[in-house]
């Protein structure tokens, strides 16, 4: 009776989306509606596994997991630090590989050795705080920015930002740096915590012939 409904994936919109099923197709799971470019349809279905998909952007994706809408997300995982949703991280898939670090001008460097309160500037505002508050216990002012946080530093706003960094070179354009890194991030698989418990077989299995093709 289980294997009648139907498990639910929340994709993060965009480069993970089209990432994820990539993976999915290496293990025999495809979606050919999805491929639709002209579609305008919001859920599609593979009834072979009984399988639904929908995309969703980023930082809505952990909240779809948590209240059940999605038994199964993908999403990067600054954005699971930043949403704190009481979901459960699964599976690290390998791929969106980058950085959350501090990054400024090198004049800053020393206003981090020295713990002294400075302005930081970023769209992970959370991530920040975490990082500040209760790894570096250094008091600092959090400034939420939703554009091009490199201009923080350049303009006077903020003498630091926290933000992702995959090559660097928009920093050093910039005249910034890298100062600290905080973690290392990747695409994770994220599984609502109630369909754990009641489809443990079907989305361990699943986890089981994802994890083979990616490792």
């Amino acid at each position: 009776m289980e294997e009648t409904r139907y498990l639910t994936f929340a994709l993060g919109k965009g480069r993970l989306a089209k990432k994820t099923l990539e993976l999915l197709e290496e293990i025999g799971i495809t979606c050919e509606e999805m491929k639709d470019k002209d579609s305008r349809k919001l859920v599609f279905v593979n009834e072979e596994r009984k399988l639904r998909f929908f995309l969703a952007k980023g930082p809505d994706v952990p909240t779809y997991v948590e209240y059940g809408a999605a038994d199964i997300g993908v999403v990067g995982k600054d954005t699971i630090l930043e949403e704190n949703r009481r979901v459960y991280e699964v599976l690290d898939l390998g791929f969106g590989k980058c950085r959350m670090c501090v990054c400024g001008p090198e004049k800053s460097r020393e206003l981090l050795q020295h713990h002294e309160r400075i302005r930081v500037a970023s769209k992970y505002p959370n991530i920040a705080k975490d990082y500040f508050y209760n790894k570096k216990h250094q008091t600092v002012d959090i400034i939420r920015l939703n554009g091009s946080v490199e201009l923080g530093p350049m303009v006077g706003l903020s003498d630091v930002i926290v933000d992702i960094v995959e090559t660097g070179s928009t920093l050093k354009e910039n005249g910034l740096a890298i100062l600290e890194e905080i973690c290392p991030l990747s695409a994770r698989m994220i599984v609502n915590q109630v369909s754990m418990q009641m489809q443990t077989d079907r989305i361990k299995r699943l986890i089981n012939e994802i994890r083979g093709h990616v490792l």
